[in-house]
C-alpha cells in the first residue's frame, strides 16, 4: 500500500495509487477510533468524485453515529451485479408490466457481459459513461441507452432497499442522453382510409384496433387492455382505466366507433372479457405483425430512413391529434383527449393549428379604430 499523507482535514489522508481501471489516481482514507481501537476506512477515489473535504464529511458522520449509539456500516456487501439482477427480475415478474421481460432483454443485451460478474461496489459512474458512449457509437437510439441506465438505477435502488448494496448509486453522476423521438409525420385522410381497407382485408381485429386509435387517440396498450365493462355504449364513452400516465380518463366514441363496438362485442360477453384478446384469449402485449406488413405493402414507409418518421401503430394516435389541430381545436382540448400529463407535451401540434395571430391583430386594429370613432362622435355631441 502506498504511503498515506495527511491532508489539512483531521483524520483524512490521501495516497497515490492505481484505481480498478489501472489508471493513476488518488485515494482518500479516513481514520477514527472505535471501541478504543484505531480504524482505517477507505472513502473513495478522486476519479469517483471523492475529495479530502468529502472524506472529512464521511468521517464526521461516523463519529456522530458512534456518539449517538447508531450502528456503523459494517463491511460492504460483496454482491455481484448479476445476483442483484436475479433478485430484481424475480420482483419484476409480479410487479412490472410484461412480467419484466423488457428489463430482462435489456440486461441480457447490454448489461450482462459488461457488469454481470462485477461487484456492485466496483461499478462506477465512469463505467456507465463508457457504456453510454459505446452504445451511442454503435448507433443505438438515445432512448435505448437511457432505458439501460434507468434499469441500472432501479436495480441499485432495490439492492439498497434489500440490503444487498450499501452506498450511492453510480447512475446519479451520469448524464442521461438527450432524447428527440417526437414524431411529426401523420397520415392523410387518403392514407388512413387505404390503411384501414387493407387491414380489414387481412384481420378484422387489427382493423378495429387501428380504427379505434384513429378516432380516439388511444395507445395500443390502452386498447389491448379494454374489457367489456369499459365500453359505455349508452353514453358513448370508453373508460381508460390503466393509461400510461396512471390517470384514468374517458375517450369519446364517434358513431363509427360505436357501430364497431356493437358489432364486435357479442351479447353473451361477460363484463370482464377482453375486447381484443390474443390467440390464447389473453391480453395482447405486442402489435400484431399484420400491421407493419400492411404498412410495408402499401409503401407508406418506402424510402423513409428516419425511424421517427416511419408509420407505426403509434402514428395513429399522432394522426388523431394532428387532424384535431388542423381543424382548429384548442391545444388544451387536444391535451385532455390525449391524456397528456402536461400541456407542454401537446405543444408539438401547435404548429398545425390555423394561424389566428394575424386575424387577432386585425380584430384589435378594428376595435381601436372603431373605439376612436366612437369617442370622437360622443365628444361632438356634448
Amino acid at each position: 500500500m502506498a504511503y498515506r499523507e495527511k491532508t489539512r482535514y483531521p483524520g483524512v489522508y490521501e495516497r497515490p495509487g492505481k484505481n480498478k481501471h489501472h489508471v493513476d489516481d488518488i485515494c482518500y482514507d479516513i481514520s477514527y477510533k472505535r471501541d478504543g481501537k484505531k480504524v482505517w476506512e477507505k472513502a473513495g477515489w478522486a476519479s469517483e468524485g471523492y475529495s479530502a473535504k468529502l472524506a472529512e464529511q464521511i468521517r464526521a458522520e461516523r463519529i456522530r453515529s458512534m456518539r449517538h449509539g447508531l450502528e456503523l456500516p459494517k463491511d460492504k456487501p460483496k454482491t455481484l451485479f448479476k445476483d442483484a439482477v436475479k433478485k430484481y427480475l424475480e420482483w419484476a415478474k409480479t410487479n412490472k408490466a410484461k412480467e419484466g421481460r423488457d428489463d430482462r432483454y435489456l440486461y441480457d443485451k447490454h448489461l450482462k457481459k459488461r457488469f454481470g460478474d462485477i461487484r456492485m461496489d466496483q461499478i462506477s459512474s465512469f463505467d456507465l459513461e463508457k457504456m453510454k458512449s459505446e452504445l451511442l457509437k454503435e448507433k443505438y437510439a438515445p432512448a435505448t441507452v437511457k432505458h439501460a441506465l434507468v434499469l441500472i438505477r432501479q436495480i441499485y435502488n432495490k439492492a439498497i432497499m434489500w440490503n444487498l448494496y450499501r452506498g450511492e448509486s453510480p447512475v446519479k453522476k451520469v448524464k442521461m442522453p438527450t432524447i428527440s423521438n417526437q414524431r411529426t409525420r401523420f397520415l392523410s385522410i387518403e392514407e388512413a382510409n387505404a390503411l384501414l381497407k387493407a387491414l380489414g382485408a387481412k384481420s378484422q381485429q387489427v382493423h378495429d384496433m387501428a380504427l379505434l386509435s384513429l378516432h380516439t387517440g388511444m395507445r395500443f396498450g390502452e386498447i389491448a387492455g379494454l374489457k367489456v365493462h369499459d365500453v359505455d355504449l349508452a353514453n358513448g364513452l370508453v373508460n381508460i382505466s390503466d393509461p400510461k400516465n396512471k390517470k384514468p380518463r374517458k375517450a369519446y366514441m364517434t358513431d363509427t366507433i360505436k357501430a364497431m363496438f356493437q358489432a364486435r362485442i357479442p351479447t353473451e360477453a361477460k363484463s370482464n372479457d377482453l375486447i381484443f384478446p390474443d390467440e390464447k384469449g389473453k391480453k395482447m402485449e405486442f402489435v400484431s405483425k399484420t400491421f407493419p406488413r400492411v404498412v410495408d405493402a402499401l409503401g407508406l414507409n418506402k424510402g423513409v430512413k428516419d425511424p421517427r418518421q416511419k408509420i407505426t401503430f403509434h402514428s395513429l394516435r399522432h394522426t388523431f391529434a394532428s387532424w384535431l389541430a388542423l381543424q382548429g381545436e384548442q391545444i388544451q382540448t387536444i391535451s385532455e383527449l390525449l391524456g397528456h400529463r402536461t400541456l407542454q407535451m401537446t405543444m408539438r401540434y401547435s404548429h398545425l393549428t390555423p394561424d389566428h395571430r394575424k386575424a387577432a391583430i386585425g380584430r384589435l386594429e378594428h376595435s381601436m379604430v372603431n373605439g376612436k370613432k366612437g369617442e370622437s362622435n360622443e365628444g361632438a355631441g356634448q
